[in-house]
C-alpha cells in the first residue's frame, strides 16, 4: 500500500467486516472515516441494512451521497453497538487525541455510548506520546477569557504549557462546532500525564469537552505498508 488513500482504505475495509447486519452504528468524523462511510455505502446499495447516526455535518454528508441511512438520535438507538472513528493521534496504549475536524463533543457522546469503538487511521498516526498534535478543548463561548485563563493554570500544575490558540476558519472568523461552541487549540507539546490533564479539564466550568480520549477504544486499526495494525481485541475481525 503506496499511498496514504490505500491505507487509509484498508483500515477501514477492516473494521467494515466487523459490522453485523441492523446493528447500531455511530459515524464519527475524518478522512478515514469518509472511506469508510463509502464502502459501507456501496454495501447498503447491495442490501445491507444498519442504523446509523453521524458525529458531524461532513460525515452526514458522506453518508447521504454514499446512499447510507441515518437516524435522529432517539432512545432505542442508544446504546450504540459499534462506533467508527478515526483520531489524529494514537498511542500503545490506545490512548487518543482526537477534535482536529471540530467534532470533538459529539464524538466524544457517541464513544461513552457505545459497546464497541473501533478505531481507525493510518499508521502514521501512531506516536510514541501524546501531544505533538494539538490538544483540542471545546469551550462555550460565554466567559471565554476566564475558561482559557483556568485552562492555562490547570493545565500548567501537571506539566503542559504552550499556545493555546482560538480556532478560525479559512476567512478568519472564529470557528463554530458541530455543537455550536468554540475550540482552543493548545500546543503543550508532550503531555506527561494525560489522565490527570483530562480529569482537571473536565473539572473546568465553560470545557465543554477535551480531544482526550482514554480508556474508551475497544480496538484501533491502522493502515500500515505492509498490512492493517492492530491494537486491542480484533474479535469479530477479520483482517486482509
Amino acid at each position: 500500500m503506496s499511498s496514504k488513500l490505500e491505507r487509509k482504505q484498508a483500515a477501514a475495509e477492516a473494521a467494515l467486516e466487523s459490522i453485523r447486519k441492523g446493528c447500531r452504528l455511530g459515524l464519527g468524523c475524518g478522512s478515514t472515516v469518509n472511506e469508510f462511510i463509502r464502502l459501507l455505502g456501496e454495501k447498503v446499495r447491495r442490501g445491507f441494512s444498519v442504523r446509523a447516526i453521524a458525529a458531524c455535518t461532513q460525515s452526514e454528508a458522506v453518508a447521504r451521497e454514499a446512499g447510507v441511512p441515518l437516524e435522529e438520535s432517539s432512545e432505542d438507538l442508544f446504546p450504540l453497538d459499534v462506533l467508527v472513528d478515526g483520531a489524529d493521534e494514537v498511542d500503545i496504549r490506545m490512548r487518543l487525541i482526537k477534535g482536529g475536524g471540530g467534532a470533538l463533543l459529539h464524538e466524544k457522546v457517541l464513544a461513552f455510548s457505545t459497546y464497541k469503538f473501533i478505531v481507525i487511521a493510518e499508521g502514521e498516526k501512531l506516536v510514541d506520546e501524546l501531544g505533538k498534535f494539538p490538544l483540542p478543548v471545546e469551550v462555550a463561548p460565554f466567559g471565554f477569557a476566564g475558561t482559557l485563563k483556568r485552562i492555562r493554570k490547570e493545565a500548567a500544575r501537571v506539566g503542559c504549557v504552550g499556545d493555546i490558540a482560538l480556532r478560525r476558519d479559512g476567512k478568519g472568523k472564529v470557528f463554530v462546532s458541530d455543537a455550536g461552541h468554540w475550540i482552543c487549540d493548545c500546543a503543550f507539546g508532550n503531555i506527561p500525564d494525560p489522565e490527570s490533564l483530562s480529569i482537571r479539564l473536565d473539572n473546568i466550568a465553560g470545557v465543554m469537552g477535551h480531544g482526550l480520549f482514554l480508556r474508551l477504544a475497544s480496538v484501533v486499526l491502522l493502515g500500515k505498508e505492509d498490512g492493517v495494525m492492530v491494537l486491542g481485541d480484533s474479535d469479530g475481525l477479520i483482517l486482509r
